[in-house]
């Protein structure tokens, strides 16, 4: 069994599709808001996460995750209110942006961490698309104003990289940092 050390309903799911055993154990670590580039603040942050819950819980397989959106290297996270949803959706209209998940095990002394990016190329998406968008409330506890399992789907063009990273958990990258760590041995 693990302990997930978040709060996030997709991680769940996306772990238990996967059939992993494990048990939440919400972390209350500070984020840390800046860092050399996005993929080094997700790191830290998933560290944190993962080495606060640690602390409870010293025999277990700790996951900590975190996820952020980024272009040109401004990241982005869940809007602050219905104004900054849409002004993030309009930013992403036909470009590509970044989503990057860290991921971090940790037992001890043992820390095992990958860094995950996925490229998502939005296409077009009118005002009154964007403002109907926002209107379903689904924006606003996303990072990036979006759930790309959810209504986004339909103007999302393009995803290069691990559909799950954009969810929430890269399930490929994880099973192999799992395997890396021996966790299931």
């Amino acid at each position: 069994m693990i302990i997930l050390a978040s709060a996030s309903p997709r991680r769940r799911e996306l772990l238990g599709q996967i059939g992993v055993d494990f048990e939440v154990c919400v972390s209350e670590a500070k984020e840390v808001t800046s860092a050399k580039n996005p993929k080094e603040l997700t790191l830290l942050n998933a560290k944190a996460k993962a080495a606060a819950v640690a602390k409870e819980k010293k025999n277990f397989w700790i996951l900590g995750a975190d996820t952020v959106v980024a272009l040109d290297n401004k990241i982005y996270g869940k809007p602050k209110d219905e104004s900054d949803a849409f002004n993030m959706l309009k930013t992403f209209a036909n470009r590509t942006h970044e989503v990057i998940t860290g991921i971090v095990l940790l037992k001890g002394d043992k820390c095992f961490a990958r860094a995950v990016v996925t490229k998502v190329t939005f296409g077009n998406m009118s005002d009154s698309e964007i403002a109907d968008y926002i209107a379903t409330k689904e924006p606003m506890d996303k990072a990036g104003a979006y759930a790309v399992q959810g209504k986004a789907a339909k103007y999302i063009k393009e995803i290069i990289g691990s559909y799950s990273n954009v969810v929430g958990l890269p399930l490929y990258e994880l099973n192999e940092l799992f395997k890396e760590a021996e966790v299931f041995t």
